[in-house]
C-alpha cells in the first residue's frame, strides 16, 4: 500500500467540501502537490507535501494551529521575554508551541494571529504580499482633510516615503487606518510626522480576520474557512515570492 493519505480526503477534512466536491476540483486541475497537477488516487505526505488549491498553499499538517488573540494594552508580542514582562503566549494555550505573526507594540491593543504554521507566516508578514492591516486610532487632536488626504497619499518618514493608506475619520479625534507594509511602529510615526500624537491605537482587522466580540485578553482558534481564506489571500503572487 502506498505511504501517505488520500488527497481527497485530506481535503474533505481540512473544509474543502464533501468527497465528490474535492474530487471534481482535483478532476478539474485546481490541486496541485509539489508544483505538479494532481489526479485522483494521489496520497500526500501531510508533514512534508505542499498542496496548492487554486494557487493557495493548504496546511495539512494535523498539529498546525492558528489562534486570534485580542491584544490587551502592556503585553509584549513575543514569545519570550528577558524582563519577565507579560507575553501574548502566555495568553494561549502552551502546547503546541506557538509563535506571534508579526508584532504589535507595548501600548498597542488589538487582534493579532498566533500560530506555528511557518510557511503561512512568513506569507503574511512578507512585504510582497501586501496584507491589510486596519486599526482605529485615537490621537490628541482633531485631523483635517488635509490630514487624511497625506496618510492616503503617504507620508514621508526617516526611512522613506510609506505607501498609500485608507484614512476616514471616525469621531473627533479618531481615524481608522488601513496599511499594507510592517514598518516598525508605522502607524504612531505616521501620524507623528503630521504633528499628532497616538493616545490610543486598536488593530481591529488583518487581511480577512476580524472579530469584534473578541473581548481584551481573549482569544480564539481560527475556523477552518478563516486558514482558507488567509491561503487564498497570500496565494496572489505566491509562486514568485518562494
Amino acid at each position: 500500500m502506498p505511504d501517505g493519505i488520500r488527497l481527497q480526503k485530506v481535503l474533505a477534512a481540512r473544509g474543502f467540501g464533501s468527497r465528490r466536491v474535492v474530487e471534481d476540483m482535483i478532476e478539474d486541475g485546481r490541486v496541485f502537490v509539489n508544483g505538479e497537477q494532481a489526479v485522483l488516487g494521489r496520497r500526500v505526505d501531510v508533514d512534508a507535501d505542499l498542496v496548492e488549491v487554486d494557487g493557495a498553499r493548504v496546511g495539512l499538517a494535523a498539529d498546525l494551529t492558528y489562534y486570534l488573540l485580542n491584544k490587551p494594552r502592556g503585553v509584549v508580542t513575543t514569545a519570550a521575554d528577558t524582563h519577565d514582562r507579560e507575553i501574548v503566549t502566555n495568553l494561549v494555550p502552551a502546547e503546541p508551541r506557538v509563535y506571534p505573526v508579526g508584532r504589535l507594540d507595548f501600548d498597542t491593543e488589538g487582534l493579532l494571529l498566533i500560530t506555528n504554521d511557518g510557511e503561512l507566516t512568513h506569507r503574511l508578514t512578507h512585504p510582497s504580499y501586501g496584507i491589510e492591516k486596519e486599526y482605529l486610532v485615537e490621537v490628541d487632536g482633531e485631523m483635517a482633510r488635509s490630514d487624511l488626504r497625506q496618510l492616503r497619499e503617504g507620508v514621508e518618514l526617516d526611512d522613506g516615503m510609506t505607501s498609500p493608506a485608507k484614512a476616514s475619520e471616525v469621531a473627533a479625534n479618531v481615524i481608522k487606518l488601513t496599511i499594507h507594509e510592517g514598518r516598525n511602529r508605522q502607524v504612531r510615526r505616521m501620524c507623528a510626522a503630521l504633528g499628532f500624537n497616538v493616545t490610543r491605537l486598536v488593530r481591529i482587522r488583518i487581511g480577512a480576520l476580524a472579530d469584534r466580540k473578541l473581548a481584551p485578553g481573549e482569544w480564539r482558534e481560527l475556523t477552518q474557512d478563516e486558514v482558507r481564506k488567509l491561503e487564498e489571500l497570500t496565494a496572489i503572487g505566491g509562486r514568485e515570492a518562494r
